[in-house]
C-alpha cells in the first residue's frame, strides 16, 4: 500500500489550490438552508463553475486519489459543498459511470457534470427498515416500459430532483437479494408525488415519494433485470467509501475549533475534557489514513471502492456523534441553544449510525466479507 503521491498529484492540488484561492471570494453568499430552490440554483451554479475549470468530473473520470486530494483541498478552502448535486455527483454518476451503457453514460453524465440535472436516491421503504433488499415497490414490464408501483421514504433532494436512481422488485418469486432491479426514474413523469420530510435539525432535505402507475422506459434500467443489488452494492461501495471524505477533513477543522474554544472558555483546564478531545484527534487521524487505504485499494482495482468502505462507515458514523458530544461538553449550558456553533451538527450527527447504512448492517459486512465468519440464521 502506498499512501504517497505523486509529482503529478501534488501539481494537481497545487493548481487547485490556486484556483480556488481566486474564485471562493468571488462566490454570491449562500441561499438559507430552507430555500430548497435557491439551494439546488446555488448548488448548481458552483458545479456548472468546476466543470468550465475542468475539476467537474473527478468523481468518476479521475483516479481515486486526485478525487481525494478535490475533495480534501475544497473542504480546507471552505468551497461550496455538493448540496443537492450530492446523489447524481457521488452516488448515481459513479454508478452509472461503471455499471451503464455506452449510451446511459453519454446520456446522464455530461448534464451533472455541467450543473444542469438534479438527482435523488430512491432506496429505503418505510416498512424495509435497515433491510434494504426487502423492498416492496413493484416494477411490472410493460412492452418496452416497467410500471411502477410502490413508495419510498428518506429520498435525499427528491423535491428538486430531476432524476431518481429507484430500487424497484422485478421478480416477486425470486429471492429477495435476487430480483431487484436499479432504474433511472425522471421525477416529472405522472404518478409520482412528493412529500418533504423535516429533520430534527429542521431541514427538509428529505422527503416520502409515492409512486402510482409510473412509467420507465426498460432502457433506463442499469445493469441486467434482477441484477440490481450487485449494482447496488456498486453504488454503496461509493456512498461509503470515497462520499464521506470532505466531512472528515471538516471534523478534524471542528476539532480545532473545540480545542480554541475550551480554551477561550475555561474548559480546557478539565483534564477529563483534554483527554476527550485527544482521543478524538487521534480517532479522525486514523480515519484520514483508513480513507487513503481505501483509495489506494480502489486504485489498484478499477476505481470502485471495496468493502473496507463498511470499516470506515462504523467507525466514522460513531466519531462524528463522539464528537459533536464533546462540543457540547465545551460549550456546557450554552449546548442548549441552538443557534450556537456545532449544535445543529449535533443534531444532524444522530442520523449518521442510520444513513448510507445502520451500524447493524456495516458490522454483517465486515464479519462476513472481511473477517470471514459465517451468516446469522
Amino acid at each position: 500500500m502506498d499512501l504517497s503521491y505523486t509529482p503529478e498529484e501534488e501539481e494537481f492540488r497545487a493548481r487547485l489550490r490556486e484556483w480556488l484561492a481566486k474564485v471562493l471570494p468571488t462566490l454570491p453568499a449562500q441561499p438559507s438552508p430552507d430555500d430548497w430552490s435557491a439551494r439546488r440554483a446555488y448548488d448548481l451554479g458552483w458545479q456548472r463553475m468546476l466543470y468550465d475549470a475542468g475539476y467537474a468530473d473527478v468523481h468518476w473520470d479521475a483516479s481515486p486519489t486526485v478525487r481525494l486530494i478535490f475533495l480534501e483541498e475544497s473542504e480546507k478552502a471552505g468551497a461550496p459543498y455538493v448540496g443537492a448535486n450530492f446523489v447524481g455527483l457521488l452516488h448515481a454518476g459513479p454508478t452509472i459511470a461503471a455499471e451503464g451503457t455506452e449510451e446511459q453514460r453519454a446520456r446522464w453524465l455530461p448534464p451533472i457534470l455541467r450543473g444542469e440535472e438534479v438527482w435523488c436516491q430512491g432506496f429505503s421503504e418505510p416498512d424495509a427498515g435497515s433491510d434494504l433488499a426487502s423492498l416492496r415497490t413493484r416494477a411490472r414490464k410493460d412492452g418496452d416500459e416497467y410500471v411502477v408501483n410502490g413508495s419510498k421514504i428518506w429520498t435525499s433532494h427528491a423535491e428538486v430532483a430531476d432524476w431518481c436512481e429507484l430500487l424497484v422488485r422485478t421478480d416477486a418469486g425470486a429471492p429477495k437479494h435476487r430480483g431487484i432491479s436499479w432504474l433511472a426514474m425522471p421525477m416529472d413523469a405522472p404518478g409520482v408525488t412528493v412529500r418533504p420530510l423535516r429533520t430534527l435539525a429542521g431541514s427538509a432535505e428529505f422527503a416520502e415519494v409515492f409512486l402510482d402507475d409510473v412509467r420507465v422506459p426498460v432502457a433506463n434500467r442499469v445493469g441486467e433485470e434482477n441484477d440490481g443489488w450487485r449494482v447496488t452494492m456498486v453504488t454503496l461501495s461509493f456512498e461509503r467509501g470515497t462520499a464521506f471524505v470532505g466531512e472528515v477533513v471538516a471534523c478534524r477543522r471542528v476539532l480545532g475549533e473545540l480545542a480554541r474554544e475550551a480554551r477561550r472558555n475555561g474548559r480546557w483546564d478539565d483534564p477529563v475534557l483534554r483527554r476527550r478531545l485527544g482521543r478524538l484527534n487521534a480517532e479522525f487521524r486514523a480515519l484520514w489514513r483508513l480513507t487513503q487505504w481505501n483509495v489506494s485499494e480502489a486504485e489498484a482495482s478499477g476505481g470502485v471502492p471495496g468493502v473496507g468502505g463498511s470499516v470506515f462507515k462504523l467507525r466514522y458514523s460513531h466519531a462524528r456523534q463522539e464528537l459533536y458530544d464533546a462540543a457540547a461538553a465545551v460549550l456546557g449550558a450554552d449546548a442548549l441553544d441552538l443557534d450556537r456553533p456545532w449544535m445543529l451538527d449535533r443534531l444532524s450527527s444522530l442520523s449518521y449510525t442510520i444513513a448510507a447504512g445502520t451500524s447493524q448492517i456495516q458490522q454483517n459486512i465486515v464479519a462476513e466479507r472481511i473477517l470471514g465468519l459465517p451468516k446469522g440464521r
